[in-house]
């Protein structure tokens, strides 16, 4: 019988090098008993050799980098058999080649329970730590208390570096803590839940704007409780609300429904009254193809390929020259664009034209329209909030964004966000993966992927914001090298 004991919970390399000593040496899963420094073990090891076997001259033990790779991640879950199992699972590899893809072993499906169990504590983690501020020598510090599942909490310090850069923060849990203070990150001996600090105002704040966000008529009972399980709640600032809103939530989805949303206000039925009275195809039929733009444009103003025309001000028809190099495609217009009947007057507009201007593009030598060109939305009162548009919505204008695109005939067309990337190759493309690469459709159509610049205008902290907004600068000028090349 040989012992092993690793110096805490997640010591891998420790691990990893006495199972490949005692792998050479032949040594079966039953033989072995692990255990951790400071771990009670009750003369488990009386009988218990310290020392590992050598192993024989010569010898060789090789495994597949997946699997290594995988006892990595499952080392950090709370299963105290953990160690054996993934001695027992190394040999097993080194045996059978193809054990990690017979997904009907035992051991395969318990390697694979183990790592879900813990990507989901790692997500709920992402998703529930609550920091509070408090004054250390002068300067800000954020404190949150989290009780984990599994061991993940230095696992998890490179996440909440990246979402967390411009704050200084402490993550406290039972086993062990992690500190980031804006250049390293520490890792602590465990704490408890007393060593926390207090509500702060902040929180009173917080717990005024979930009340005012939740949705009486969107209440999924079970569904919240499988994401956010209650175990949970009792860090929550705003869990001694949730069982308060959800007894009153069916009174609040009658009182909501007999509120019903008021409608646009009076000078948006003026304004569609005017444009929308006499509703014309201008003298075309939708099928037929219009020779120049204008009359495309003209075309477009009877649109009913779909029912968004119905609570719109009016058409928002692409504009720029007609023989542009580059063509910009949104999503589709805003409140503003609606009133204005121009794409990109509004917020997001405004910061568009500014990193144009940044990077030495002229607006006026570029083409802009968007997928979509009626303004879809719901009403809030006297407010319009912009409401995405479905694949059918996109689907349908397709055939607009088509026929300006085989006029203009562009050098390069810029996909600002996901719809317009759909509306553009045809199919569902990840902007992020695609992000500042040119995809060229099945009609040759060479598109340069980026974000919307609404993305921007959505990011609350000002350093991300900050950060988001200078690579969206930077895949501008990357548009207008492209450009000056042609």
């Amino acid at each position: 019988m040989f012992a092993v004991t690793l110096a805490d919970q997640t010591d891998f390399d420790g691990w990893r090098h006495a199972a490949r000593q005692l792998a050479l040496a032949g040594v079966e899963p039953g033989d072995i008993r692990f255990s951790v420094v400071g771990q009670t073990t009750e003369d488990l090891f009386e009988d218990a050799s310290p020392l590992l076997p050598e192993p024989p001259t010569g010898a060789e033990f090789t495994v597949p980098r997946e699997v290594v790779k995988r006892l990595e991640q499952v080392i950090h879950h709370r299963d105290p058999d953990r160690f054996s199992f993934m001695y027992r699972l190394l040999l097993r590899v080194s045996q059978e080649k193809n054990l990690l893809r017979i997904a009907s072993d035992p051991d395969i499906q318990r390697l694979e329970r183990m790592e879900k169990s813990i990507r989901r504590d790692a997500h709920k983690m992402h998703a529930f730590v609550r920091f509070r501020k408090i004054d250390v020598v002068g300067e800000e510090w954020f404190v949150a208390w989290f009780e984990p599942e599994h061991y993940i909490a230095e696992r998890e310090a490179g996440f909440f570096r990246a979402r967390f850069t411009g704050m200084k923060w402490t993550i406290l849990t039972p086993w062990r803590s992690i500190s980031w203070d804006g250049a390293d990150i520490t890792v602590m001996p465990g704490a408890s839940k007393e060593d926390a600090p207090a509500d702060d105002a902040a929180e009173d704040l917080w717990r005024t704007y979930f009340t005012s966000i939740f949705n009486p008529a969107r209440l999924k009972v079970k569904a919240m409780q499988a994401e956010m399980p209650k175990k949970y709640w009792r860090n929550l600032p705003e869990a001694p609300l949730i069982p308060g809103m959800i007894a009153g939530a069916g009174k609040a989805a009658e009182e909501m429904v007999a509120r019903a949303p008021t409608l646009s206000a009076p000078h948006h039925a003026r304004i569609q009254e005017q444009y929308w009275e006499p509703k014309k195809m201008g003298g075309m039929a939708e099928e037929e193809i219009a020779e120049t733009l204008d009359a495309l444009e003209k075309q477009a103003e009877g649109c009913r390929r779909c029912p968004l025309w119905k609570d719109a001000t009016q058409t928002v028809f692409g504009e720029g020259p007609r023989d542009a190099d580059v063509v910009f495609v949104g999503e589709q217009p805003g409140d503003q664009e609606d009133l204005a009947g121009k794409p990109f007057v509004g917020p997001a507009g405004q910061m568009f034209n500014a990193t144009l201007e940044e990077v030495g593009i002229d607006r006026q030598r570029v083409y802009v329209t968007n997928a979509v060109k009626h303004f879809k939305f719901e009403p809030r009162g006297k407010r319009r909030i912009h409401s995405k548009p479905n694949s059918g919505e996109v689907q349908a204008c397709r055939w607009w964004l088509d026929q300006e695109l085989t006029l203009i005939q562009p050098k390069l067309t810029v996909a600002l966000g996901a719809t317009a990337l759909t509306a553009l190759s045809g199919k569902t493309l990840p902007v992020t993966k695609n992000r500042r690469q040119i995809v060229t459709t099945e009609s040759g159509l060479r598109v340069f992927v980026t974000v919307h610049p609404s993305f921007l205008l959505r990011i609350p902290d000002k350093e991300t914001a900050a950060r988001e907004r200078r690579l969206f600068a930077e895949d501008l000028a990357a548009v207008r090298d492209l450009m000056n090349a042609a």
